[in-house]
């Protein structure tokens, strides 16, 4: 098998790969293996001595030493200081200085998108640029929040020293400016501010309605004078009340005196005496006797039918009737009965005390409807009044909470301008002035990279070469069995050279 290598046997079907082989291989393409090894390993160093990186860091604190005030509709904000940073907060911030307007802004104030020029047929397109750019930042940015702290370490790595730090300086200022415009929204002071004119506005407004209210309805104060004729309502229904009463006991009163004067008798018998008229019957006996004597003279003179005899015999007979008529004289002395006398007086006097009392009774009905009347009217203009000092204190609480709120506004304006802010620079950016890498590192990283590469040439060299050396390679490729080797006598006497010499 002429062209061919053949330096060992093997059983049929015995393909191995032993470090004999590999040194064989490696032997056998040394000179690319150490071409391409010092070639990579050359390139290294060269690029690490002339084209060094060169790191600058920064660290920002997240502190918690100012509290924002809450836009809220309340007068005053419920504060809850928690001094401890929390997890998300941290991540929060890491992100923001990741965020693509604050690496858009250190890309276009640094100038970096000048630095590596993108050009697509034939024209620069500045937005690819800044894009570019960007991406290039992002790569060479590294943002980490350190653990079991509150500081975010930022890294920037640039083959210029200068430019790193100023990158750097540029993301510290641009970063804090974000942060506050984040948790400071720009305009707050100008709105509570325009807002606390109008609330004054409303607020005169409300006072002056309120002021023209009492001359409106010509009350002072509505709801005092509706409590004042309540009370007086209240007495007036407590009298009438009284008045019906009254009026019921006197008609009561009246009945009972009206039955008393018909069983009791008008007047009372005080004084009785019985004694004859003496006085009469002596003048009845005196004249009795002169007509009996004059009735014996004219009986002697005249005859018994003599008419004055007659007469004066009628008389005598009429004259001693009469004294046997006569009766014993009775003196009864009558008097007024009290108690009858009582009671009709008692009786008139509850006739005028019930006509005064239906006459108060009907006099306080009118009044009470007419208080009735007034306490509607005045608890309606109490109702409005009450209206308009809701009215005004609310344009008084508005425009207090926008004065608070502005007040607030102001002071958060002016810690912002002060640059008083729950994050700083704990450590602010140097020019570095050694690179990045470690020259030792950096040649052990060579030597690596020239070992894989030298290997990487050796194996490509091998799959690429169709030369067929061992048996083995013959009965796998082949599949034909090898009955014998016949080894180079070139390489054999050169494999005796070498072994003198050495």
């Amino acid at each position: 098998m002429e062209g061919q290598e053949l330096v060992g046997y093997r059983a049929p079907g015995a393909l191995s790969f032993t470090l004999r082989d590999v040194a064989t291989v490696a032997f056998r393409r040394r000179r690319m293996a150490l071409l391409s090894f010092f070639g990579v390993l050359l390139g290294t160093i060269l690029f690490g001595l002339f084209w060094p990186k060169y790191r600058s860091e920064t660290e920002i604190l997240v502190r918690r030493d100012r509290v924002d005030p809450v836009i809220t509709s309340q007068q005053t904000n419920p504060v809850i200081v928690n001094d401890s940073i929390s997890e998300e907060e941290m991540n929060s911030e890491v992100e923001l200085i990741k965020s693509q307007d604050v690496l858009r802004k250190i890309v276009i104030d640094c100038g970096l998108d000048h630095l590596r020029r993108r050009w697509w047929f034939g024209n620069s397109n500045p937005e690819k640029q800044i894009a570019g750019a960007i991406e290039g930042l992002r790569t060479n940015l590294v943002v980490e929040a350190l653990t079991k702290s509150n500081v975010i370490r930022v890294s920037f790595t640039s083959r210029d020293p200068k430019l790193a730090a100023r990158v750097l300086n540029t993301l510290d200022n641009l970063y804090l400016e974000e942060h506050r415009a984040l948790h400071s929204p720009a305009g707050e002071f100008a709105f509570f501010d325009q807002q606390g004119m109008e609330a004054k506005q409303e607020l005169d407004a409300a006072e002056e309605r309120l002021k023209g209210f009492p001359s409106k309805i010509g009350i002072a104060n509505p709801t005092l004078d509706r409590d004042i004729t309540l009370q007086k309502l209240g007495d007036l229904d407590a009298n009438l009340g009284q008045t019906k009463e009254s009026i019921a006991e006197t008609q009561k009163r009246i009945d009972a005196l009206e039955q008393l004067a018909r069983t009791t008798p008008p007047r009372l018998a005080t004084q009785e005496r019985r004694s004859d008229d003496a006085l009469v019957l002596q003048q009845l006996e005196t004249t009795l006797l002169n007509l009996e004597l004059k009735h014996s003279d004219m009986t002697s003179k005249y005859q018994a039918d003599y008419r004055p005899v007659q007469e004066l015999e009628r008389e005598i007979g009429e004259t001693r009737a009469a004294i046997a008529a006569e009766k014993p004289l009775s003196d009864n002395t009558t008097d007024q009965n009290p108690t009858y006398v009582w009671i009709k007086s008692e009786l008139a006097k509850a006739h005028a005390d019930l006509q005064g009392y239906r006459a108060k009774a009907t006099e306080t009905e009118v009044i009470s409807g007419q208080t009735q009347a007034n306490v509607r009217r005045l608890d309606e203009d109490s109702v409005e009044q009450q209206k308009l000092v809701r009215a005004a204190k609310a344009a008084e609480e508005n425009y207090l909470l926008y004065l608070h709120k502005r007040e607030e506004a102001r002071i958060t304006d002016a810690l912002d301008q002060s640059h008083i802010l729950n994050v700083v620079v704990a450590e602010k950016p140097t020019v570095p002035v050694f690179p990045a890498q470690s020259r030792l590192m950096f040649a052990l990283f060579g030597m690596v990279l020239a070992l894989a590469a030298s290997a990487g040439t050796i194996f490509a060299l091998e799959s690429l070469d169709s030369t067929l050396r061992t048996p083995a390679e013959v009965q796998v490729l082949l599949n034909i069995p090898v009955l014998a080797t016949f080894p180079d006598q070139n390489s054999s006497a050169n494999l005796l050279q070498r072994r003198n010499d050495s």
